[in-house]
């Protein structure tokens, strides 16, 4: 069954400094099954998080359309969940209170939605942690409250920005080990916005590579590795290798106009109704 449809999206802004109406998505469509882990990735500036975000009800795409568990989306809703690359987490609440905090706003009974809280937190290893407030966790115990807390919500798509980018090394290698057991578990259909090849083929069962701005899906590449996944075994298998040299051969292409062109942020743009852009 799939779980998210994306057909023909195109996205405009409008550059502040020019005037000029840019078309920073050209032309994406891809779906996303159920129970399925499609990683996107591109050259820098190429609009990947601008997908995400369109996704997520956060931008209005110009043209095409998007579709989550049937519905098409017109702005955020609970069927779809977050997790960002800063995690953004209320500061106030405790741990347990992040996590729960979402079916606090749904009405679930206090005894249901604790007892899930807690079940979530031992799935990402934060077990005795829930009365601690965020300012007490380390940068990659952070993130794994802010997968948590999506993953207790339930959403048919749980999206995530580039969520390790800005933890150490070695550091992101464990949470994405931790991710894909997390995945083996529980099988959420997760949308994954990356910056680095390895990661996608480590965490995938597809990858979406789009071209340079205006954006286009490249290819599709298959993700056909045995899970459950560690870097040990994984970086030993030929296959490994192999899918993550066709990926890097799909963005060499790009990679001398990416390096001259914009960035995944766009500084000072606005969408073509005055809407400010960011991330595209």
């Amino acid at each position: 069954m799939t779980a998210l449809e994306i057909t023909g999206l195109q996205k405009n802004y409008v550059d502040s400094y020019s005037g000029e109406e840019v078309t920073a998505i050209g032309d994406v469509s891809f779906s996303v099954d159920e129970g399925e882990f499609v990683s996107v990735l591109g050259p820098s500036g190429c609009g990947k998080t601008t997908v995400l975000n369109i996704v997520a009800g956060f931008v209005n795409l110009t043209e095409g359309s998007v579709v989550v568990d049937g519905q098409e989306v017109g702005g955020p809703g609970p069927d779809r969940g977050v997790v960002f690359q800063s995690h953004a987490l209320f500061p106030w609440k405790t741990v347990l209170g992040n996590v729960v905090f979402g079916l606090r706003m749904k009405g679930v009974p206090r005894a249901e939605r604790d007892a899930r809280g807690k079940e979530f937190l031992e799935l990402v290893g934060l077990g005795g942690f829930e009365h601690k407030y965020p300012h007490e966790l380390s940068g990659g115990m952070q993130q794994r409250l802010g997968v948590a807390r999506v993953l207790a919500n339930e959403p048919a798509v749980m999206l995530m920005d580039e969520p390790f980018a800005s933890i150490d090394a070695q550091t992101r290698r464990k949470l994405q080990e931790d991710l894909t057991r997390i995945f083996e578990k529980r099988h959420p259909t997760v949308f994954f916005v990356t910056h680095d090849v390895d990661e996608a083929v480590f965490l995938s069962d597809r990858i979406v590579v789009l071209s340079k701005r205006p954006s286009r899906v490249r290819e599709i590449v298959t993700v056909d590795l045995p899970r459950p996944r560690e870097w040990r075994t994984a970086l030993e298998m030929p296959e490994f290798r192999e899918i993550a040299n066709r990926v890097n051969e799909l963005l060499v292409d790009d990679e001398g106009a990416a390096a001259g062109g914009a960035t995944d942020d766009t500084g000072g743009a606005t969408d073509a109704d005055g809407t400010a852009v960011a991330g595209v």
